[in-house]
């Protein structure tokens, strides 16, 4: 092989270590061991390898000495080596030793460690949601109810305009909720679709009739309905940055909280539009507060301390122009309009 061909493989691979050694780095305390425990996620346990936690796929990718993906449950113990500058990973398990992969497989044992607490967010996986002005709109509506009713509930019949070639048979009954706006141009980002109940279709039409199997609030004449999407949501996520540059804000708070903290849920003004996908991870950076300067000799003047890391996040569901995220960790109180970059 000519030189010039050869420094030409070399340099991209040497350029791609560098950037690996630069890139990767390793929690400080972090322990030679670990036993899992009952409770333990996998972003959990990467946290104690890692600085990111977010990254232990990267660290796996580039052990070439893992091939069999399996999934690691308590009373495992994993062990973390350095060789040739590189850390490794290894789960013991039964007097056996199994390699580490990143790769997600289903398995029946249900004692199985999850990558993110599924639990904190499957209440928001299908209800509520975020959606445009006229996709709410032009959504089918109650119109009235059987039985003479002022307002519908579970066991009861609603007519609703106008369903008359359906193509499923579960929808689910919203109502307008908040207004999403980008806090810099206040330009509408969407509507939040609040969860009111559940129905199944009975008979098509205009107006057709359908059976509330669930209701968390009493339904309105005037509420809308959309299909039901249970069943198609994912529950494994990868997280991973994105590959592109993502600067945006948290705009609200989905449980009611005035500071933001670990897996709490929150909406940002960026999604599938900007290149958000499920998974995604992003850092959280706390506002600085603006104070006056009583010492420059200048009458009122104020000084913007700068942002802060404050935390991680991780896109569960985005949406056009918005998305649901997770907050994974936080070193320091989060609010509403905190900022959030690319890490």
């Amino acid at each position: 092989m000519p030189f010039r061909a050869l420094i030409g493989l070399l340099v991209p691979l040497l350029f791609s270590l560098h950037a690996w050694a630069e890139n990767i780095k390793l929690n400080p305390s972090h322990p030679n061991q670990y036993t899992v425990v009952k409770g333990d996620t996998l972003w959990d346990i990467s946290g104690k390898f890692l600085q990111n936690p977010w990254q232990w796929p990267q660290i796996w990718h580039n052990n070439p000495q893992i091939e069999n993906p399996n999934l690691i449950y308590p009373g495992d113990v994993i062990t973390m080596t350095i060789v040739d500058g590189q850390p490794r990973l290894s789960v013991s398990r039964n007097n056996g030793v199994l390699k580490l992969s990143p790769h997600i497989r289903e398995s029946e044992h249900r004692d199985a460690i999850k990558i993110i607490p599924i639990e904190a967010i499957s209440a928001y996986l299908t209800s509520p949601k975020v959606v445009a002005e006229k996709e709410l709109d032009n959504a089918p509506y109650v119109i009235d109810f059987a039985g003479e009713h002022l307002v519908a509930a579970t066991g009861d019949r609603i007519y609703v305009r106008a369903i008359t070639q359906p193509k499923h048979l579960a929808y689910t009954v919203y109502r307008k909720g908040k207004v999403y706006r980008n806090p810099e141009s206040n330009e509408i980002l969407g509507y939040e679709a609040k969860y009111v109940a559940d129905t199944t279709l009975q008979r098509p039409g205009d107006p057709a009739t359908l059976l509330v199997t669930k209701s968390k609030n009493e339904i309105r004449i005037g509420d809308r309905l959309m299909h039901n999407l249970k069943g198609q949501v994912a529950l494994n996520y990868f997280p991973r940055a994105p590959k592109t540059s993502i600067a945006g804000s948290i705009i609200s708070v989905l449980n009611g909280v005035s500071q933001i903290g670990q897996h709490d849920i929150v909406i940002v003004d960026k999604g599938s539009r900007d290149g958000l996908k499920a998974g995604h991870v992003l850092d959280i950076y706390q506002r600085g507060d603006i104070v006056k300067d009583k010492y420059s000799g200048i009458v009122n003047e104020t000084v913007a301390l700068p942002e802060e890391l404050a935390g991680t996040l991780m896109i569960f569901r985005p949406f056009d122009r918005v998305s649901y995220a997770l907050v994974m960790n936080a070193t320091a109180a989060i609010h509403v309009l905190d900022k959030i970059r690319t890490p």
